[in-house]
């Protein structure tokens, strides 16, 4: 009876052992799901992580006015528009560059713009969206990196700035918004898009801020457009961009 009751233990165990593991590996398959759909609590959860030699490198490479507080939003980039005047850049793509104007009379979009460019945000990112005849937009990927980093620089949004006049034309450079819970239509700080339509989106207008325009490039865009794509309509294969700043 004892050899028998050692064999059940045993068999008992292994079982055990063996539950435990394909939880383990139902929850990170479930963990990657979520950091490819950006969700706060994981990107929170990501960074909480980090340790503190991380902090203090990242705090190094940009400076202690990170992360932006909401509360001090606008006159931090009223400051850093005011210091850093540029608005022309270029994105970089293997399918050739895209020049675009950021308009001065959308000082917060392109304050801000400006100072992710300089910050090197966007060049861990992709055209992550590609809707042909429509947008194609970019500021996003699914490297933790790019959650990093935005935490790092801070979650934080951009009121529209409507007042500008600016219409969603063949072209037009937009900013991104979340849907839910806002109400003031504010902008999200780290994705754009550019429109496609060559009859132009005029049911965008007044729902997303357009702050620039595509003035070279736009055939590159066109062959951006026509990439293939998989589920929400993310392309098949990453459309890389470095983004620099040309004057």
């Amino acid at each position: 009876m004892r050899p028998s009751l050692t064999i059940i233990a045993v068999f008992l165990v292994l079982f055990f052992a063996s539950c435990e593991d394909k939880k383990s590996s139902q929850k990170s398959a479930a963990e990657t799901v979520a950091d490819k759909l950006e969700e706060p609590d994981s990107t929170e959860t990501a960074v909480a992580q980090n340790n503190s030699e991380e902090k203090e490198e990242t705090s190094k490479e940009l400076g202690d006015a990170y992360p932006i507080p909401q509360e001090k939003l606008i006159p931090f980039l009223t400051e850093y528009g005011k210091k850093n005047p540029e608005n022309k850049v270029r994105i970089k793509t293997s399918y050739g560059d895209i020049e675009v104007r950021l308009f001065r009379d959308t000082p917060l979009h392109r304050a801000n713009f400006i100072m992710l460019v300089k910050n090197g945000y966007f060049d861990d990112t992709y055209f992550h969206r590609v809707a042909p005849g429509f947008v194609i937009q970019g500021g996003n990927s699914d490297n933790i990196s790019t959650n990093k980093m935005r935490h790092n620089i801070g979650s934080y949004l951009i009121p529209s700035e409507f007042d500008a006049g600016h219409k969603h034309t063949y072209g037009a450079f937009s900013a991104a918004k979340y849907s839910e819970q806002n109400v003031s239509k504010a902008s999200s700080p780290y994705e754009f898009f550019i429109v496609m339509d060559k009859g132009g989106t005029p049911h965008l207008n007044n729902e997303h801020t357009v702050f620039g325009e595509v003035i070279s490039g736009m055939d590159v865009a066109e062959k951006i457009s026509q990439v293939e794509t998989g589920q929400s309509e993310w392309p098949i294969d990453n459309v890389y961009m470095d983004v620099e700043i040309i004057e």
